[in-house]
């Protein structure tokens, strides 16, 4: 049984230590360390075991229709054997028809090995997320640069700004008065999260709340502080995800056009057992007979040469109706599709997925970084006008860290009074953030929050003409550094060169807020404060207005302020207080830690009674804005029936409040049922949870952990939706792996979620994603297309060698020949068929189901009309060769070949005991002679003509079928074939390909055919052009019976 790990979070860091046996400022012994490695083994990602090879390559051949080919391979091989024994004769020929079907197989198996051992590269980028080494305290020593993967739970490490964190730990002791970690990727929250030492009273909380945790694999980006290993390897929250990723993983389902042909092979095989028997009943009197003495069989005689003649038919019965080019067609298309798709910012990873994304019905999508840009950027700020009833607001256009990216609403910088040059002031030095390009995006280093706030000062500009030329000056110049990293902040430095930093009061949880004593140009000091807003009006005991004159706060004055702060929170944007002192009373002349006032520095709970007495200037509003076109995107997808769902670790008014900008929700609705917590969700029964997850429109859950998105993905796909799951964090792997497709930031996303996903987004846009549904939905109406042609000419090859057995003449075609047609001759057409041009309305309809049928009963009737008008032609053909002098005015004996009775031709097997029969010699291409020692070989050897007819009439009708197939209702007149100029170079190359092996000799000989002469080539024509107008009919009565469905709707 499992052992319940202990709540570190909620128990003091005196209970810790005692639980884990460890001394704050000794750390445990070697003896110690060695005993607990034993128990809980090295702190590391467990290697999970992979598939051997041999498994994968096995795993290839568990399909149907590979089955029945490996078969029909066998049985092909064993008949190739005995012929070649009883003639003497071991040709190349006879064995060229299996290998030709193990080399299809092989090949499938190795695509399908190739594809598997992508699949689990997720893990490995986990792995690089690990910290490789800690500074650990171990029997009273420091160790600086000691290996992360020898931690054991105990362990006492300390952490310094820019460390990644070896190990889940619990805080024990803050060695500054902050400290905070970067865990976005973790959690999905936009910000830094602010560490403290207290417990949290609750057993089960969200990992958002363990305030006094920190996690394996997250940051460093302010402070320092001593900790307690709590969990190690495989049972932190990175080892959490591992496991997960790799359950999702096991939990794969194929895809749904996976599912279908998987589907229509089973139904193949049941088709094709029947139709051999049929075959092998009709037939069984040839080799199997007996005599009839007294009601009893007896003097049983069996033909072995003629059962093996039956076996070649079910092995030509298995080839036929079996579309061996389809995986490469499909294979074709869909790389093809990833082509056009990359063109258009989504990079698809696995294949088969850009066919799902054609019927996905919920898209599940992260906030921060998806929907959002993930740049924290101010959307407006706030000041006193020229009294304390009145204020002014600006509005601040861009969304990310870039100075020129937007700009203030009517603003020039000779606005600003004195009251903004002291906002602007604050925002500048009160501030440790800065600014680097990364040569595709502006990032910040430190807070987030800081970073926006520069961008602000930037916007703003400066009074100073001079200095403003040279900033201007500066912008232009670095466009054409060879080092561009580093952005220059001209109006930034021109503060802070002005106000000269000398001491900071760091942030702490209690004060909320941070503020710095600087040297104004006057020689005086100042403190600059910035801080949670309702905390600085506390503190302030005057409002600055526009003209720079101090008026103390009042009740209206108060109630105004927070009533702004109010609205401007209900926008979702994070608020700050911008405040300044100037009687700073005994630091008035601070100028180094020689000073007598430094001692009071030293010690954070006097903070507060420095920031007393202040200044309030103004309020400033951040947000992680969202995307321009996101708005557009969600109109699409409610256009194409396509749910958006929300899934974001930040808390639930800002994720609401994103949401209402998107449009996912109108300004005014109640989002009573439509936004829930993770905890809220999962706290509900089973059935509320699948009612709520069923409901229309679009929904947001916020402050979600990896287990409750995957837990909401799984639910909706055991609803019976197809999952897309955007994401950029390690948080969201797991339900990246679980999602039919996965779809990981290409800019923003981590290694792990790329890893884990199916498709990743160049330009972390989550309009591509629509864009990529809308190429998705193309491709499967393509692919639906060239698979009901393929399995069209299939279905008339099974009829013709049906009937050649059912009459019981010579096949007219033979194994090696119907797979040089599935393979080569149908194969350029198909692909082709993939370039049809998408339907102008493709998303303004609604998702197709994952389980509707590929073919219904209506297409397998129009398979069976035409195929059976294959049949009847290439059967024909065949008959017509043998027994008729002419057709329809083309003279078919012009060779000299022997004409029969349609009888005769029926009974060509008793051939040896007709009396006088002969059989003349007959000319191919001109010059050869087909002749015979024996006239019965007249139907074996001598059948070459006419098998060279059937087979390039069925050529020729499948070059025309595939014109049927350009639409599946429309008729040639309004769908005409230059609608698709790859479908005619197509059927050039597939008639050119036909035309090789019929004048190459070698190949002719391999192939068992002979040249054809022009009037041949008129009758192949003639005979296969009705194809054409048969499919047109049936179209016709297609489109009527849909337009008197239409009718009575209306009606």
């Amino acid at each position: 049984m499992e052992e319940k790990p202990f709540p570190a979070w909620s128990c003091s860091v005196e209970q810790c230590l005692k639980e884990y046996g460890v001394k704050l400022d000794k750390g445990l012994s070697t003896y110690e360390v060695e005993r607990r490695r034993e128990r809980y083994g090295l702190n590391e990602l467990a290697k999970q075991k992979g598939k051997p090879l041999w498994l994968l390559v096995l795993e290839q051949f568990d399909d149907m229709l590979v089955k029945i080919l490996l078969i029909a391979a066998f049985i092909s091989f064993i008949l190739a054997y005995m012929h070649g024994s009883g003639s003497g004769d071991s040709g190349f020929e006879a064995y060229v028809e299996p290998l030709v079907i193990v080399l299809i197989l092989v090949l499938n198996a190795i695509v399908g090995v190739w594809q598997e051992t992508n699949a689990e590269k997720a893990l490995e980028a986990l792995k690089e997320m690990q910290s490789e080494s800690a500074k650990v305290l171990r029997e009273g020593d420091s160790v600086p640069d000691f290996p992360a993967r020898e931690l054991v739970p105990g362990d006492i490490v300390e952490l310094h700004v820019g460390d990644k964190v070896p190990a889940d730990m619990r805080v024990a002791t803050l060695k500054t008065s902050t400290l905070r970690v970067e865990q976005s990727s973790l959690t999905g929250e936009a910000m830094p999260v602010l560490k403290a030492t207290n417990p949290v009273f609750m057993d089960d909380c969200e990992l958002q709340a363990k305030e006094n945790m920190v996690f394996a694999g997250t940051t460093v980006v302010n402070g320092s502080c001593v900790c307690i290993v709590v969990s190690t390897g495989m049972t932190t929250e990175i080892g959490k995800i591992q496991r997960q990723i790799h359950e999702a993983s096991l939990e794969e389902d194929d895809t749904p056009l996976k599912k279908k042909l998987d589907e229509f092979g089973n139904r193949l095989t049941t088709a094709i057992g029947l139709v051999c028997l049929i075959v092998w009943l009709i037939n069984y009197k040839n080799f199997l007979s007996w005599d009839v003495v007294d009601g009893w069989p007896t003097n049983v005689r069996f033909s072995f040469e003629k059962c093996t003649y039956y076996l070649k038919i079910a092995v030509a019965l298995a080839v036929a109706a079996i579309p061996e080019g389809l995986p490469a067609v499909i294979t074709t298309c869909l790389a093809l599709g990833t082509r056009k798709m990359a063109q258009k910012n989504a990079i698809v990873r696995r294949l088969p997925s850009v066919e799902t994304l054609g019927c996905t019905t919920v898209i599940c999508s992260d906030k921060t970084g998806t929907l959002t840009t993930n740049q924290m950027s101010v959307a407006e700020f706030f000041t006193l006008g020229g009294k304390t009833t009145s204020s002014r607001v600006f509005h601040v256009e861009g969304t990310t860290y870039d100075p020129k990216d937007g700009g203030i609403v009517d603003w020039t910088c000779y606005n600003m009074d004195a009251n903004l040059q002291a906002l602007a002031e604050v925002c500048a030095v009160c501030n440790d953030a800065g600014i680097f390009h990364d040569g595709r995006l502006f990032r910040a280093t430190g807070l987030p929050t800081e970073a926006a706030l520069k961008v602000l000062v930037e916007k703003m500009g400066i009074l100073d003409t001079k200095m403003r030329n040279k900033v201007r000056d500066m912008h232009l110049a670095a466009n054409y550094l060879i080092d561009n990293n580093t952005v220059k902040l001209g109006c930034c430095d021109w503060w802070t060169k002005r106000s000269k930093r000398v001491a900071t009061l760091e942030f702490d949880r209690i004060r909320k807020s941070m503020s710095v004593i600087v040297q104004e140009p006057t020689g005086r000091n100042r403190l600059l404060v910035k801080g949670a807003v309702e905390n600085l009006l506390e503190r302030s005991a005057y409002v600055q207005l526009a003209d720079g004159s101090l008026v103390p706060i009042d009740e209206p004055c108060q109630q105004l302020l927070l009533s702004k702060l109010s609205e401007m929170s209900s926008k979702g944007l994070r608020c700050l207080g911008m405040a300044y002192k100037d009687d700073l009373g005994e630091f008035s002349d601070y100028c180094s830690e020689t000073h007598p006032a430094h001692r009071k520095l030293l010690d954070p709970a006097g903070y507060s009674s420095i920031e007393s007495d202040l200044v309030f200037v103004g309020v400033v509003g951040i947000r992680d804005p969202p995307r321009d076109e996101v708005h557009r995107a969600i109109e699409d997808c409610r256009g194409a029936g396509i749910k958006v769902m929300v899934i974001t670790g930040d808390n639930k008014s800002t994720a609401e409040a994103i949401c209402r900008e998107i449009k996912l929700f109108s300004a005014t609705e109640n989002l009573r049922g439509r936004s829930f917590t993770g905890k809220e969700f999962m706290a509900l029964s089973t059935s509320q949870q699948l009612e709520t997850l069923s409901r229309p429109g679009g929904m947001v859950f916020s402050r979600a952990e990896p287990k409750h998105k995957q837990e909401i993905v799984r639910m909706l796909k055991e609803m019976g939706e197809i999952v897309a799951m955007t994401g950029d964090g390690v948080n969201d792997a797991p339900a990246l792996k679980l999602a039919d497709i996965g779809i990981a930031m290409g800019i923003t996303g981590t290694e792990v979620a790329k890893e884990a996903s199916d498709m990743v987004l160049a330009d972390d846009n989550f309009s591509t994603i629509v864009s990529a549904v809308a190429e998705g939905r193309s491709i499967y109406n393509n692919m639906k297309a060239f698979i009901r042609y393929m399995i069209s000419s299939n279905v008339g090859e099974v009829i013709s060698i049906f009937l050649t057995a059912a009459l019981g003449i010579p096949e007219c075609m033979i194994p090696v020949q119907l797979l040089w047609v599935n393979l080569v001759t149908d194969g350029p057409p198909a692909t082709a068929l993939g370039f049809n041009p998408a339907d102008v309305d493709i998303m303004r309809k609604p998702p197709r189901k994952s389980d509707d049928a590929l073919i219904n009963f209506w297409v397998l009737f129009r398979y069976l009309v035409i195929g059976s008008y294959v049949g009847i032609a290439t059967v024909g053909v065949f008959i017509l060769w043998y027994t008729q002098s002419s057709f329809m005015g083309i003279n078919l004996v012009s060779d000299g070949h022997t004409l029969v009775e349609l009888s005769q031709l029926r009974n060509w097997r008793q051939c040896s005991t007709w009396s006088n029969f002969t059989a003349a010699p007959y000319t191919v291409s001109g010059t050869r002679q087909i002749t015979f020692s024996n006239p019965c070989d007249y139907f074996t050897t001598g059948k070459v003509k006419a098998m060279t007819l059937s087979l390039s009439v069925l050529v020729a009708i499948e070059m025309f079928n595939s014109l049927n197939a350009l639409s599946e209702n429309n008729s040639l007149v309004t769908m005409p074939p230059w609608r698709n100029p790859w479908l005619l170079i197509a059927m050039s190359v597939s008639l050119g390909l036909h035309c090789l092996i019929l004048y190459v000799p070698f190949m002719a000989d391999v192939f068992g055919i002979v040249p054809l002469s022009l009037n041949e080539w008129f009758l192949v024509i003639l005979v296969s052009v009705p194809v054409i107008l048969i499919d047109e009919i049936v179209k016709f009565v297609a489109r009527s019976g849909r337009y008197r469905k239409n009718k009575e709707k209306t009606a």
